[in-house]
């Protein structure tokens, strides 16, 4: 998960705390055909990836990032030529600080979740 879409979701889970009550309100009916493609409208029309879309790409981007840090690990332990530690371990921290940062997200969401289950209606 890029620090990019890392932001982008810290983004909006702190405007949907901002808006604390305000979440209860019905959302408005999305453009025809917006829900087929998988986005959102924006502003200005511009289509734009659904929230749960961006949550997969980023769990996937994560996953990527293990397994290429465990793909160089295995290498540099078989002793393959052109495997440097610096560059496993680089990789490894990389897939470690993005695991934590997705961690993050799941558990800001479940609060989030929390909050609006506990919400009186």
């Amino acid at each position: 998960m890029s620090q990019m879409q890392i932001d982008q979701v810290l983004s909006q889970i702190r405007n949907f705390s901002a808006q604390g009550p305000g979440l209860a309100r019905p959302l408005a009916p999305a453009a025809p055909g917006a829900a087929a493609q998988g986005g959102v409208a924006g502003a200005g029309g511009v289509n734009q990836p659904a929230f749960g879309q961006l949550l997969k790409q980023g769990i996937d981007a994560v996953n990527s990032s293990q397994q290429t840090a465990g793909t160089l690990a295995d290498a540099y332990e078989r002793g393959v030529s052109g495997v440097d530690l610096a560059q496993v371990m680089l990789e490894t921290q990389k897939a470690s600080v993005s695991f934590r940062a997705l961690t993050e997200v799941r558990n800001r969401l479940v609060n989030v979740y929390q909050e609006i289950m506990n919400m009186p209606i």
